[in-house]
């Protein structure tokens, strides 16, 4: 799987989403401009020390990225979007395209990807989930999808055994 972040702006976030990108064996692909440098340290303090062991690639612009993965599936998660996401199949090389934090992905880029804007539920009151969250919950529904395709799936106590 795939995630992009356009144009983040919060590295927290960035850092967090990382780290689950590191956990799932996800590329994390950013598209600039970014609300700050990879080498803050929020960045890295959220990522641990799992940001060595990640994808990561990065795009000038989303003209950019288009250029660099012609063939790309990307689903466009937005609240804007018609469908839920746990509607939708995802294919293991599909990429989950997430925006900013302050304004989300620009309009002009989502009339062009109608029918792959995706949306997660939530009360009218709210405008969005944290987007480090967001990614979360999109991207462990499409791994689920996939069986978690080469994921450990089973768990061990430190000190002592299952019965």
């Amino acid at each position: 799987m795939n995630i992009i972040l356009y144009q983040p702006e919060i590295p927290a976030n960035t850092g967090n989403i990382g780290r689950t990108c590191v956990a799932t064996g996800t590329s994390l692909h950013l598209i600039e401009p970014l609300g700050f440098r990879l080498d803050e340290k929020s960045v890295k303090r959220a990522g641990m020390d799992y940001w060595s062991q990640l994808d990561l690639k990065r795009y000038v612009n989303f003209e950019d990225f288009q250029e660099k993965n012609p063939d790309a599936k990307i689903w466009m998660a937005t609240t804007k979007a018609k469908h839920v996401y746990s509607d939708v199949s995802f294919g293991p090389n599909d990429f989950i395209m997430f925006g900013k934090e302050s304004a989300g992905i620009d309009e002009e880029i989502l009339v062009e990807y109608e029918e792959t804007c995706i949306r997660i539920p939530m009360l009218d009151s709210i405008r969005s989930l944290n987007l480090s969250n967001s990614v979360a919950v999109v991207l462990y529904e499409a791994l689920r999808q996939q069986n978690f395709a080469q994921m450990k799936l089973e768990g061990e106590l430190h000190r002592l055994s299952w019965k």
